[in-house]
């Protein structure tokens, strides 16, 4: 999904679509759970890009501004020399928290399961 559409034109009122699209990208949920495990509450831009370090400059802040304009970050800058940018998780990133933290126990209790079926798959091919 295009990152600048704001309703699935097909389904403009289906949740799944509209919000997964862009919550289940390569780096939004990364970039959410990193900001969380940082604890300091606000994290400055090179923090968060040497927390993921392969993420490139250009997608770090094209997935925070993603996450800005849905309401599950915080962007403030203060006016300082050179300027002082930090992010921040919204009470709405919170609240997703938990639903997260399942989804990572569930991957990490399926993950040996889930590898060695792809393997098997490949190999049958």
């Amino acid at each position: 999904m295009d990152r600048t559409i704001i309703e699935d034109a097909l389904f403009p009122e289906c949740p799944i679509r509209n919000i997964l699209a862009r919550l289940c990208d390569k780096w939004s949920l990364l970039v959410i759970y990193t900001l969380d495990k940082a604890g300091k509450g606000a994290v400055r831009f090179k923090e968060l890009q040497r927390a993921i370090p392969d993420i490139s400059q250009k997608m770090l802040t094209v997935t925070l501004r993603t996450l800005e304009e849905d309401g599950y970050v915080t962007r403030t800058v203060y006016a300082e020399v050179p300027p002082r940018v930090e992010y921040a998780l919204t009470q709405r990133a919170y609240s997703l928290l938990p639903h997260f933290d399942a989804l990572i126990g569930w991957a990490i209790d399926n993950r040996d399961a889930i590898v060695s079926d792809r393997r098997k798959a490949v190999g049958s091919r």
